[in-house]
């Protein structure tokens, strides 16, 4: 009886060390796939070149994702919070989450914009993708609350709208490997875009009254 006892409470364990064990394949799959369209168009991306990077079978991966489209939608649940971990900083540090965000896009920038140009023709890329921007509006309404809590309406919008595109990872493409800008330059010039963005949130709401950050008049709904 004690025996057959202690073959049952073993069962458990053993099943959640499997399950255990399998999650981790999966995330090493996730992050070997995100190196692989970092690197490459997704139609390039072979399951066999996912498979040696993650050190599994390509049966591994057909068994658990079902192919590259699986796996581009599952790569939300393995990779993205992590992601979003490393972008997230401390709230109303302005300096901090623009070191952290430049550090980031030096990464991944460039695997971030190789996706977004095949968005159009990989509808498997979409979702992730606009996860991705939903998860960015999040996280800099996080970090600069401070600021945005205090506006209303359109006015908090289109701050908010602001701090979004200046941040935004082609931001950082424009200056980086359009204009040639250093890692230095870069920080400075995003850092100089939030802080007026930043500047203009607190101003007194009479000084206010005569335009709003687009420069239209406060509280008009036009356009």
């Amino acid at each position: 009886m004690n025996a057959t006892l202690k073959r049952r409470r073993r069962r458990p364990y053993r099943q959640t060390a499997r399950a255990v064990a399998a999650e981790m394949t999966a995330q090493r799959i996730a992050e070997a796939f995100w190196t692989c369209i970092s690197e490459h168009w997704f139609d390039e991306v072979t399951l066999e070149e996912v498979a040696e990077r993650a050190g599994v079978t390509v049966r591994t991966i057909l068994r658990r994702f079902g192919g590259k489209e699986g796996l581009a939608a599952d790569f939300i649940k393995y990779v993205v919070p992590q992601i979003a971990a490393r972008r997230t900083g401390r709230p109303g540090d302005v300096e901090g989450a623009i070191d952290l965000l430049v550090r980031f896009y030096e990464e991944m920038g460039d695997g971030f914009i190789r996706m977004a140009a095949q968005e159009p023709r990989q509808p498997a890329l979409r979702s992730l993708l606009e996860t991705g921007r939903d998860r960015h509006r999040q996280i800099t309404a996080s970090t600069f609350a401070r600021w945005l809590e205090p506006l209303q309406g359109r006015e908090a919008q289109r701050a908010l709208d602001a701090l979004v595109i200046v941040t935004d990872v082609y931001t950082w493409k424009l200056l980086r490997r359009d204009m040639g800008r250093s890692v230095r330059e870069t920080r400075t010039a995003m850092l100089d875009l939030v802080r007026a963005i930043l500047d203009r949130c607190v101003v007194s709401p009479r000084a206010q009254t005569g335009s709003g950050l687009d420069g239209t008049l406060v509280g008009d709904d036009r356009g």
